[in-house]
């Protein structure tokens, strides 16, 4: 089946902005590095601490995955999306890291991961904003009582909102696979929340403002720009 015309030329068009940023920071350019650290900081970040579960982990994941990345610029053809194409980087480093920990010691049956504070407005009401983090709360401590099987797909599809196919794409799974994994997941987590709270699922696991630009910073260094 074809693809409408505007939407082929669309994604042409993103593929080629993904080459040409790619091209730019293979010769060293630092605004191009920047532009890719901080545009995908967030869905990165994300990805890396559904799999490990604890937020300096996650940060020490995306870090060493951008170094890797960077690393192997050259390699990147533009068959993937940039941003698919880092995101299987994260997560072989996520998971490589989740195998060697278990290796090393036994994971307990429900690890206790430090809940990421939600960013306060201060301008916000009081009490919606407490409101706001104990819901967030919960949608987190939910998240990461997933097994992991579940909790990657989940992480993907619902929270950082990737379509099936690429879902299937990032964990090299069947779009079958992804669907009952995801429903299997949904109803683990309905378990432990209530269906108003859907709409803020888009909001958890927040990395921004200070933690991104430190993250930022830290992977322009190891490249050896300036600071």
């Amino acid at each position: 089946m074809r693809r409408p015309a505007i939407e082929a030329a669309g994604v042409g068009a993103t593929e080629a902005g993904d080459m040409a940023l790619a091209r730019r920071a293979l010769a060293r350019d630092p605004d191009a590095v920047r532009a890719i650290i901080k545009t995908h900081n967030q869905r990165l970040y994300r990805i890396a601490r559904g799999v490990v579960r604890n937020d300096a982990e996650a940060e020490d994941v995306v870090q060493e995955a951008y170094m890797r990345a960077f690393s192997s610029l050259a390699a990147f053809r533009g068959e993937a999306s940039l941003s698919t194409w880092l995101s299987r980087i994260v997560i072989n480093e996520a998971l490589g890291r989740l195998r060697k920990r278990r290796r090393i010691v036994a994971m307990p049956e429900n690890p206790e991961a430090r809940i990421i504070p939600f960013p306060l407005n201060p301008s916000d009401d009081p009490e919606r904003t407490m409101a706001q983090r104990q819901i967030l709360g919960l949608v987190e401590r939910a998240t990461d009582s997933l097994p992991d099987v579940y909790r990657s797909v989940f992480v993907a599809r619902v929270i950082e909102g990737l379509s099936i196919e690429e879902t299937a794409d990032l964990l090299g799974v069947r779009p079958e696979t992804v669907k009952t994994r995801l429903h299997r997941a949904r109803s683990l987590v309905r378990k432990a929340l209530d269906d108003e709270i859907g709409p803020v699922l888009l909001d958890a696991f927040p990395f921004a403002g200070r933690r991104c630009e430190r993250l930022t910073r830290a992977v322009m260094e190891g490249l050896g720009f300036e600071p």
